[in-house]
């Protein structure tokens, strides 16, 4: 995961410095005043177990939990993390001690300035935090209001069934991938903004793209001045600048909104487009709860990447395992054709009456959970599992690990939707076997939306086309592997041929 050149070329100013911090030195298992980590493995001199880590994470740490345990501490750098990997331990960090594990790990490239303190993802527990999420939860997620909206998905569904149906027609393959990102784009611009962001065969739309998986996988590239704090005024790999250029780029889209709908409510005879923007200026105007222009943008813009990048991935990774297992997809499809009228579109009332669909989607979610690592941060001393947590260190839930345990799930590197058929098990935050939203106060505000927009969408490709891989490809041949970043992502993008039926 760390390039072995940058850590060799700052390697001597490591060397310098170690006096500096050498008798700050904590080791997993040890005591600190009085306290006992929880285990892990010994750390090398100066660099800990960063190369432990390796190119993906989540998955390397699932492996040094077969061997250290469920609950326990690395020393990463100069900084030591404490990582869950186990049902039983996440109850504890999301619900038990919620209150204590609130905070959140901020890691170099989010501090781009006005950016981790006033982020519905990024800022830790307080008075904007609450107001921000509050505002989510009222303005944006609520059923009433996503109800009102139902309209508003189906257009843009009906958008993404014709411009499939277009390319059926000339026989044309189709990047699932992108247009999974456009509809889901589209759909959180009119949400907010009441416009469309791009046009899914424009230039605009690969770029947008492009910008958001630059930003996911920027942010979670491994950084040094993570692992050695002193070094941050230094930004050695340039991580922190590229994120900055990124989010200007993307803050000028939402200035260009921000002014654009202040000036057509100053003009007379406005009429409220009823959404989050003109419902954000209506606090201001009837409250006097003023957002600075930052926090606007900042909110913005958690909603634009988690909305767009995390439905998107879903959709594409549930139709990549339904293209190499046949029969689920063949189940699916009969399911469909079965409770649906002919002539007549998928609608969201629809989805209860299908627990097939449902559970090929929490399938994907436990094999592909859009966030695999989910930082924490310990805002008081704590305890997991019988092992102390020390004040500001860095808890990070491996939900990879957590949904993947051969404990709990038979064949778990299986795709396998018939295991849920019978569950009671939803993600919702309650049953922590199976977390791919999180849980507790910093769960994912969007579930909701995403639950029905990745259902919508699915149902509504496999509903109106019959689906192919490119000529002379094999099920089998199906590149599975995954881009790591803040969300996981088809690491090749999927491209797969429709069928009008």
């Amino acid at each position: 995961m760390v390039s072995f050149a940058v850590l060799f070329s700052v390697f001597l100013v490591f060397l310098i410095a170690w006096r500096f911090f050498i008798k700050s030195r904590t080791t997993p298992g040890s005591k600190l005043a009085g306290k006992v980590l929880p285990p892990g493995p010994v750390p090398a001199p100066i660099f800990g177990s960063l190369f432990k880590l390796g190119n993906e994470p989540h998955v390397s740490l699932t492996e040094l939990a077969a061997r250290y345990g469920p609950v326990m501490s690395l020393r990463l750098g100069r900084v030591t993390t404490v990582v869950v990997s186990s049902a039983a331990a996440a109850k504890e960090v999301l619900q038990k001690h919620d209150q204590k594990f609130a905070g959140r790990s901020v890691t170099d490239s989010i501090r781009v300035p006005g950016v981790d303190d006033s982020s519905v993802v990024w800022a830790q527990p307080g008075p904007l935090w609450r107001r921000l999420r509050s505002l989510c939860n009222t303005c944006v997620f609520n059923s009433q209001r996503l109800d009102a909206s139902r309209g508003l998905r189906r257009r843009k569904i009906d958008d993404l069934v014709a411009h499939v149906d277009d390319r059926a027609s000339s026989g044309k393959p189709v990047d699932i991938g992108k247009i999974a990102f456009v509809t889901t784009l589209n759909l959180m611009s009119n949400t907010l903004f009441s416009v469309d962001a791009v046009d899914v065969d424009s230039e605009a739309a690969q770029e947008f793209k492009d910008l958001i998986s630059a930003l996911l996988e920027e942010g979670a590239k491994p950084n040094i001045v993570d692992f050695f704090p002193f070094l941050r005024p230094l930004d050695p790999q340039g991580i922190r600048r590229k994120m900055t250029s990124y989010r200007v780029k993307l803050d000028r889209i939402f200035e260009k909104q921000i002014r654009e709908r202040e000036a057509s409510r100053a003009a007379s005879g406005y009429q409220s487009r009823n959404d989050f923007l003109d419902a954000l200026l209506d606090q201001k105007d009837i409250n006097g709860a003023e957002f600075s222009p930052m926090e606007l943008k900042s909110l913005f813009a958690d909603l634009f990447i988690a909305g767009s990048s995390t439905s998107s991935d879903t959709v594409e990774w549930a139709m990549a395992e339904l293209l190499r297992n046949p029969e689920a997809m063949a189940r699916a499809r009969t399911e469909l054709r079965d409770a649906i009228d002919p002539g007549r579109e998928v609608e969201e009332s629809d989805i209860p009456r299908l627990p097939y669909l449902q559970a090929v989607v929490k399938e994907t979610l436990r094999l592909h959970p859009a966030v695999p690592l989910v930082p924490h941060r310990a805002v008081t001393d704590g305890e997991i599992s019988d092992y102390s947590v020390p004040e500001d260190t860095r808890v990070i839930v491996n939900l990879w690990a957590i949904i993947r345990d051969g404990k709990v799930w038979e064949d778990p590197a299986r795709f396998k939707p018939e295991r849920f058929l019978d569950s009671k098990l939803d993600y919702r935050g309650q049953q922590f076997e199976f977390i791919p939203f999180g849980g507790g106060r910093r769960m994912c505000p969007g579930m909701p939306l995403a639950n029905r927009m990745v259902h919508l969408m699915l149902a509504s490709l496999l509903r109106s086309f019959a689906w192919e891989l490119p000529t002379g490809m094999k099920a089998h041949d199906l590149d599975m592997r995954e881009k790591f970043g803040l969300t996981i992502q088809k690491s090749v993008p999927l491209v797969a041929v429709p069928f009008k039926q």
